[in-house]
Parts: structure tokens; C-alpha cells; sequence
């Protein structure tokens, strides 16, 4: 019974330590990654879903969680202003099942 339970115990903590949980920080320099919001779908690197609650967010998929602390992140990003001084371009999608990495090589930049 013990092993079921501590089994148990060690799976909460898998899923709950896979939410992408990203908070924006006001400073370039504070940042893990640069992120620009392109205007169209076909000019991003990553379709991001926003997702309210931290418990749905999936790992490094697009799923993002803002969160309203920097200590429970697993990210900071900082929005640029201008498209060629960003890391990672993105781009806003309305549903999580049409979140992608269209560009597979800046995959590491989300880890």
C-alpha cells in the first residue's frame, strides 16, 4: 500500500513540474527569452496557447501559463519591440490543439 501511495505522490509531482509557467519580466537583460508577437501564423516559430490554469499547462509544447510571480516560473520572457531582436517569434492561437513548433530548431530556448 505504501508503494501505490508514495507511486502516486511521485506522478503528481512529474505532471505538476511539466507546466510551461512563464512570467514577463520588465527588462531585457532579466530575461531567459527574448519573445516578439508576429502577425501572422506563418512568421512564428511557436503557436502558443494561453492557458488560465497552471494544472492544464503542458511542457514545452506552446501551452503557456502567465504567472503572477517570478519564483514560479520556469521561464522569463521579455516582449521586444521589434522583430530581429527577439530569440523566439510567436504567435497567439485561440484553441490548444493548434499549438505547434513550427520551427523545431529553437525548441531548447522553451527548456
Amino acid at each position: 500500500m505504501k508503494k501505490i501511495i508514495l507511486s502516486v505522490i511521485l506522478l503528481v509531482m512529474g505532471i505538476t513540474t511539466q507546466a510551461q509557467k512563464v512570467y514577463i519580466v520588465d527588462s531585457e537583460w532579466n530575461a531567459d527569452v527574448k519573445v516578439f508577437v508576429v502577425d501572422y501564423e506563418y512568421q512564428a516559430d511557436l503557436l502558443v496557447f494561453k492557458e488560465p490554469y497552471d494544472f492544464r499547462a503542458k511542457g514545452n509544447v506552446g501551452i503557456w501559463n502567465f504567472v503572477n510571480n517570478e519564483y514560479r516560473a520556469e521561464k522569463k520572457i521579455y516582449f521586444v519591440n521589434n522583430e530581429y531582436q527577439a530569440d523566439l517569434k510567436i504567435y497567439f492561437v485561440s484553441y490548444s490543439f493548434r499549438v505547434k513548433w513550427r520551427n523545431v530548431s529553437k525548441k531548447h530556448l522553451m527548456y
